[in-house]
């Protein structure tokens, strides 16, 4: 496996982006110098992490997300 993790990734099976194997490894996300444990998609390129905003559902039963812009810088934990 690579040292560096992707530009990015999700948490959800249903995106594009998901990757079971680099989540099992365990990811990190350092989000404007504070480290946050409740991302659900990150792109550094771009700048933003997705995290759930609050308790709301959508329809289908999953977390609505907001998008957050900053620095995102990722990490492998282990």
């Amino acid at each position: 496996m690579t040292e560096t993790p992707p530009d990015r990734l999700a948490a959800q099976p249903n995106s594009p982006f998901y990757n079971a194997d680099l989540l099992e490894r365990g990811v990190g996300i350092i989000f404007n110098g504070v480290e946050r444990t409740n991302v659900d998609e990150y792109c550094v390129s771009e700048g933003w992490v997705k995290v759930a905003a609050g308790n709301s559902r959508d329809r289908y039963g999953r977390p609505l997300t907001i998008k957050v812009k900053g620095v995102v810088e990722p990490y492998f934990k282990s």
